[in-house]
């Protein structure tokens, strides 16, 4: 057991730093191409930062762990929003003022509502990843029609600019590009044969260690990324990248998983899992979507949010 703990705990660390120099890289590379700023930051940031969870996902797949990846991108969305979000209102009170901020919510309610379908039937196939591979492509494109057709007096548009590393060359930003990935890589190979074995020594499934420990370990950059910036004032760039981080993880974590190994699952996901993801989905549309002006997150309603993270880990331990 210790083994497979320290496995888990070296991938999660690996996955952290190879996260960090992979956004880097990848930023960098396409600055120094000449992509807008912005355009930057919906687009390749977001994909970037939800590299530790798409190469879990895949290599978990690729070890027939389909149930772990799936686990890994709901049990991350909860996280993401009941606990990143819980615990940054709670360090700072964040104030939603992004028009382009409002309309990706309906975009994260949609593809939410589009994964919910395809687990009606308890199977994830083929069809079910070709589908969310090609909600990807459209979620891409009309990120890149949003952020080339932006104001640039969004006060994303300004967080994003002041946050974009600067003054790296192109073979030093492609070479971390490089580095990060082959660190990800690492790092996810060690934390799935670790979390998996964790789970047979356990008696648990791997959904549930998925749903839990994975889960949380991969969802920690963004913890970290939406404190910083929420304690730099920069609340749009927090609350952006956990509404970017929850589409990529329904598309781009769920539809390669589906495609490399179709698996059936019981009904527990769609009687607890499902639900808990829509309903945080949900509340978090209602909690800066206001229509009348400026969001606003509180530390009541991130204590609120933290409660609920809280009960839901107590729930999959009662029931493991």
């Amino acid at each position: 057991m210790l083994l497979y703990a320290a496995s888990t705990i070296t991938g999660f660390a690996l996955l952290i730093w190879g996260a960090d120099r992979f956004v880097v890289g990848a930023a960098g590379a396409a600055r120094n191409y000449g992509l807008p700023t912005l355009l930057i930051g919906l687009t390749v940031v977001a994909i970037a930062t939800s590299a530790p969870e798409i190469l879990v996902s895949v290599t978990a797949a690729l070890h027939r762990n389909t149930e772990l990846a799936v686990g890994n991108a709901i049990g991350s969305n909860i996280a993401n929003i009941a606990l990143v979000l819980g615990a940054t209102a709670v360090v700072r009170p964040m104030t939603v003022r992004s028009t382009i901020l409002r309309r990706e919510m309906p975009a994260l309610l949609a593809v939410t509502m589009l994964t919910v379908m395809l687990f009606l039937d308890t199977y994830l196939g083929v069809i079910d990843g070709i589908v969310l591979i090609g909600g990807l492509a459209l979620v891409l494109h009309w990120l890149v029609r949003l952020g080339s057709q932006a104001d640039a007096a969004d006060p994303i548009s300004e967080e994003i600019a002041a946050e974009m590393p600067a003054g790296i060359s192109t073979p030093v930003a492609i070479s971390w590009l490089l580095v990060g990935l082959v660190v990800l890589l690492v790092g996810a190979r060690l934390l799935v044969w670790g979390a998996h074995e964790i789970a047979v020594d356990l008696g648990v499934s791997d959904l549930v260690i998925g749903l839990t420990v994975v889960a949380v370990g991969t969802s920690l950059p963004e913890l970290a990324v939406s404190i910083v910036s929420a304690l730099k004032g920069e609340h749009d760039i927090a609350l952006g990248n956990i509404i970017g981080s929850n589409m990529f993880n329904c598309l781009a974590v769920i539809g390669p998983a589906a495609i490399i190994n179709p698996t059936g699952f019981s009904s527990e996901i769609l009687g607890i899992h499902l639900p808990v993801m829509i309903a945080l989905t949900l509340v978090l549309f209602v909690m800066t979507y206001n229509f009348t002006g400026a969001g606003r997150i509180g530390r009541l309603q991130g204590v609120a949010l933290l409660g609920v993270f809280a009960w839901y880990i107590g729930y999959l331990i009662h029931i493991s």
